[in-house]
């Protein structure tokens, strides 16, 4: 997936770029975090109450290579308008956000790209904010600052691109991860990890996991782990080669989202029969039923309006359906007929799909590609099966789905509601990542 908007670039000035750790550094990261790319930019400086203190506009063509804003005093903030979050998603947006620290504004090729300089730990604290509510437990605080932080030192290890598409007459085939741009690393939107500078105001309990677990990361064999994260997995997670690359992750296996001593039944929901009764049955799973207050501590209110993420369903006409997967795949297959799994993971999760219409047959995967191709942005998961009712263009196709994500890694519902059982943070990390280890990369 192409982002052009949001990227990030990593200062590794004392930390190995290979993932392979070697020994403790004293010294801090320092992230380059960029905000977005446009014609025209809009920047307000505020003070500690909110007070606008001056306002910035610039294009392009004032600029010929770099200008840097400093805010005037250490308790203001500079303010960018107009930032476009959920890039692609059914929550896509733009809002205001506030950054503390310098904004270097870059003419790229005639448009601007705003960048916000800040150290990985005050990152961090951003990232932990934005990607749920600062108000979670502190034993989810601690373990998503660990996860979110050797995640994102195991991308910046890697210099390859890793885009993968396959595309026939008939067949589409695509993974998507973090892309190997020029000039930056990774995204900081939901393709990545939400980074929206202090706009999701830290909290006490924030900065204290986060300075808690400084410089902590997960190691498997020695090397900093690619820790992957979603919203909620339904009830099971799912393997990482059935939502990228084809190069699976000893520390990333698939888990029933229960405690330990309740298998799932079905156990292996590959199996179209066992992943239907797993899906309509609405398994019991951390994630399953959450209290009402513990949804409110973990999710930001935009995320909050996606009620029915455990177990929904979504129904299409036929025709309507065709034309979209027209639109979204750029093949015209008539109304569709029938969808079809080929190839599940072990969450259910479908990572390749027969689409059949009246006129043609197209494949998809793998899971994000099946996601974006049913749905104006992108279906809350693979994880689901299908019934029709009736026949030819009016027919009605519905799809009965469980999940929130690509479910590989950390469940976040499921870790919040470990966190306001009493479980450690010692205790969540081994639910979700049995092998690895906590390790301090630098102080």
């Amino acid at each position: 997936m192409k982002h052009t908007l949001l990227f990030i670039t990593l200062s590794l000035a004392t930390v190995s770029c290979s993932t392979k750790v070697t020994s403790t550094s004293d010294r801090i990261p320092q992230v380059a975090v960029g905000i977005m790319t446009a014609d025209s930019v809009s920047i307000t400086e505020r003070d500690s109450l909110g007070t606008p203190l001056r306002t910035y506009a610039f294009t392009a063509s004032q600029i010929d290579s770099t200008l840097t804003i400093n805010p005037s005093s250490s308790s203001s903030v500079l303010e960018v308008a107009d930032v476009t979050i959920g890039v692609g998603f059914h929550w896509q947006q733009k809002e205001p956000q506030q950054f503390e620290g310098t904004l270097r504004l870059v003419n790229d090729g005639g448009r601007l790209l705003v960048i916000n300089d800040i150290d990985i730990e005050r990152y961090l604290e951003s990232v932990i904010s934005s990607e749920m509510s600062a108000n979670a437990s502190r034993a989810l605080l601690e373990t998503h600052s660990i996860i979110s932080r050797s995640w994102l030192l195991s991308q910046l290890s890697r210099s390859h691109s890793r885009e993968t598409r396959s595309e026939t007459s008939d067949e589409i085939v695509v993974w998507y991860d973090r892309d190997d741009h020029s000039g930056f690393d990774v995204c900081a939107d939901d393709h990545c990890q939400r980074y929206q500078g202090v706009t999701r105001r830290t909290t006490p309990a924030v900065a204290q996991a986060v300075q808690a677990t400084r410089g902590q990361v997960l190691t498997y064999h020695g090397e900093v782990c690619d820790a992957r994260f979603s919203k909620c997995c339904g009830g099971a997670t799912e393997l990482f080669e059935n939502c990228w690359e084809p190069e699976p992750h000893d520390y990333l296996p698939d888990r029933y989202d229960g405690p330990e001593g309740f298998p799932p039944s079905p156990s292996d929901l590959s199996k179209d029969v066992h992943a239907e009764q797993w899906i309509r049955t609405r398994p019991e799973a951390f994630c399953a039923n959450p209290p009402r207050e513990v949804l409110a501590s973990v999710l930001n209110s935009y995320d909050r309006a996606t009620a029915d993420y455990y177990s929904w369903t979504i129904e299409y006409r036929a025709d309507s359906l065709g034309r979209l997967v027209a639109r979204k795949t750029g093949h015209d297959l008539g109304f569709i007929k029938s969808l079809t799994p080929l190839a599940r993971g072990k969450s259910g999760r479908i990572c390749r799909l027969a689409i059949e219409g009246s006129d043609d047959t197209l494949t998809v995967g793998k899971e994000l590609e099946v996601r974006r191709s049913l749905s104006p942005s992108h279906l809350y998961s693979s994880a689901f099966t299908t019934e029709t009712e009736g026949e030819g263009p009016n027919a009605i196709i519905r799809l009965y789905g469980a999940g929130w994500g690509h479910g590989v890694g950390l469940c976040q519902i499921g870790a919040a509601v470990m966190g306001s059982q009493g479980y450690t943070p010692a205790e969540i990390l081994h639910h979700y990542f049995p092998e690895c280890t906590v390790t301090t990369l630098y102080r």
